[in-house]
């Protein structure tokens, strides 16, 4: 029995969609199927005008059958140095996005400015989020770009990550694997596999490595993922959010079906075994060197990326913190280069001081678009958060939407519209000296909602100018115009940290050690909430890193809806998406001690 039909037999209400193959796909850039087919790209071969030309020449295979243990086949493109004195290692760049540009995913549709990459720095063979063939070639690797499971042509249906069914593992671990040897044993390979790529790419990195140990992948470099589908993304909070995984599934192509997530969270909104199945735990990787990427910009991938650094138990372990959006960081020269220096010390033996001379965590602070800050960018800390870092409290008084360094002695209260795209309740407090924040923030809110019997809260931490004006975080410098004149899309512009909750869930909160500790929910219980009676709920909110002058300083923002910009266009909502009715109150000072708990590393 396949683990396909073993989680069917488990989860029978596992929600499949067929996939529209890849040749009948509206936004598929079909390249034809040519299992075997080898073609020579020479030096300064350029696939379209304006891209980049290849250094050396290239050995391409196209759609070369992988045989997996269970007999399904997984095809994959190759590229590799033409010259074949030297044997290379090789780089896996997995997901379900297509080979050689083929994805309905490109830089070109995802938002603005091909998010500030220039078409030179990528060839259009590489796959969506993965590292280009010309480039890596021209530094002595291979690239072999696979098919996932149940995508593009490779047989069998598209499954998400984790251990399913009860299972020692899973379908896409397994495939990983027996990849990983098939690849080591080919003939032009030195026998070192390392692993490449961004969001699903990373995730499946991190899948596999909190599995597995394979002695011939040497090296991991997942840069930005999550480690837990449940809370990083699809029911954050224990609200369900399908909007983002509904647009991955209608951008996919394959022969078969894929596992619907989205449908999954309307129907199984709490955590249980199957949420379970699909977690990653970091604390198993034990000594695979990882190179780790995290960003404050992403609204997918900032805490799971943080969390696998934190969690993963390897000694060899390196964390870069960087101040853009992460596309625009997988490609710059700079990137590449500091890429390469790892992959050379543990796939090619070079004793370039990898090890001895990085730091282990590089740190980016956050500036924001037009206060007199600039943003600090990668400055080397020992570890994360920085140990500097302690939590202080401000208490909200919704009687002045400020806060105090002490609870207010008078109770007050604040409103607004729950179902809604604009309404909140702010709350502004001003630093008095310059200030670092790092790390996770928290609230404590007392709070009631006087319609059902249930509410979402959402809450986000924004920077205030001198003047008390809200800035914004552009994700690369220079940006073709203005702030203003920027797009109003996450990819391009962050406007601060959120956390969310839905309030029936507070029952759910795990016990801590101390107050000061971030809060954190299984989120397998939920009980209703009477309208109208007063709960208190702490609201963890993602990692932050942001510098303050003295006289500028944030807001606190409290509403009923996702006060991001949205990922893409797409993705913007014209109403609430929420079930919210009628309005939630804030309830502050006096018996009401509602607070924000800040991680200070200096000021």
């Amino acid at each position: 029995m396949s683990v396909e039909e073993k989680l069917k037999a488990q989860f029978p209400d596992t929600v499949y969609t067929a996939l529209a193959p890849p040749d009948r796909h509206p936004g598929f850039k079909y390249k034809g199927f040519h299992p075997g087919r080898v073609t020579r790209l020479p030096r300064g071969h350029v696939k379209e005008p304006g891209y980049q030309a290849f250094p050396v020449d290239v050995t391409w295979e196209e759609d070369q059958a992988i045989p997996m243990r269970d007999g399904v086949k997984l095809y994959a493109d190759i590229f590799r140095p033409a010259d074949e004195s030297e044997k290379v290692p090789a780089i896996i760049p997995w997901s379900p996005y297509g080979k050689v540009g083929t994805s309905t995913l490109d830089y070109d549709n995802m938002g603005p400015w091909r998010i500030g990459i220039p078409y030179q720095h990528l060839s259009g063979y590489e796959t969506f989020e993965g590292p280009n063939p010309a480039e890596w070639c021209s530094r002595g690797y291979a690239v072999v770009d696979v098919d996932a499971r149940g995508s593009g042509h490779s047989e069998g249906n598209l499954m998400f990550w984790g251990e399913q069914a009860g299972l020692t593992c899973s379908d896409d671990a397994v495939d990983i694997y027996d990849t990983i040897t098939w690849i080591s044993e080919q003939p032009w390979c030195n026998g070192s596999v390392v692993m490449a790529g961004n969001s699903w790419l990373a995730i499946s990195q991190l899948n596999f490595a909190s599995r597995f140990q394979h002695p011939n992948l040497k090296a991991i470099a997942p840069w930005e993922g999550l480690t837990d589908l449940y809370a990083h993304q699809v029911c954050r909070g224990g609200i369900p959010k399908p909007a983002f995984f509904e647009l991955i599934l209608r951008g996919s192509a394959g022969v078969g079906k894929a596992e619907n997530i989205g449908a999954m969270a309307k129907s199984r909104p709490l955590f249980d075994k199957y949420w379970e199945g699909k977690q990653i735990k970091p604390e198993d990787i034990k000594d695979i060197p990882m190179y780790l990427t995290a960003s404050y910009s992403t609204g997918l991938h900032c805490d799971g990326s943080f969390k696998a650094f934190e969690l993963a138990q390897t000694s060899r372990k390196w964390l870069r913190v960087h101040s853009t959006q992460e596309w625009h960081d997988l490609y710059r020269p700079e990137a590449t280069d500091d890429l390469q220096r790892f992959y050379d010390y543990y796939a090619k033996g070079n004793q370039n001081g990898w090890e001895a001379e990085t730091p282990r965590v590089r740190l980016s602070l956050l500036g924001y678009d037009g206060s007199v800050t600039k943003t600090i960018v990668e400055r080397p800390e020992e570890q994360w958060p920085p140990a500097q870092q302690h939590i202080r409290r401000y208490y909200l008084d919704a009687a002045t939407q400020s806060f105090s360094a002490v609870k207010p002695v008078d109770s007050a209260s604040i409103a607004h519209e729950g179902h809604s795209l604009t309404a909140s309740s702010d709350f502004t407090l001003t630093f008095d000296k310059y200030t670092e924040l790092c790390g996770r923030p928290f609230v404590k809110l007392y709070m009631s909602s006087n319609v059902k019997d249930d509410f979402d809260v959402v809450v986000q931490i924004r920077k205030v100018s001198v003047s008390g004006e809200l800035l914004e975080s552009l994700n690369w410098s220079p940006m073709p115009a203005p702030g203003p004149k920027v797009p109003n899309v996450n990819v391009v512009k962050h406007l601060g940290q959120q956390g969310m909750l839905r309030a029936s869930h507070h029952v759910s909160l795990q016990p801590r050690a101390s107050e000061d500790d971030v809060p954190v929910y299984d989120h397998r219980s939920r009980e209703a909430i009477t309208p109208g009676k007063i709960v208190p709920l702490l609201i963890p909110i993602w990692p932050l890193g942001v510098v303050f002058e003295a006289g500028e300083g944030l807001m606190l923002r409290i509403s009923g809806h996702d006060m991001s910009l949205p990922e893409t266009e797409s993705l913007r909502l014209t109403a609430p998406a929420d079930d919210n009715e009628g309005q939630q109150t804030v309830y502050t000072g006096g018996e009401y001690e509602s607070y924000l708990a800040i991680p200070v590393i200096k000021g």
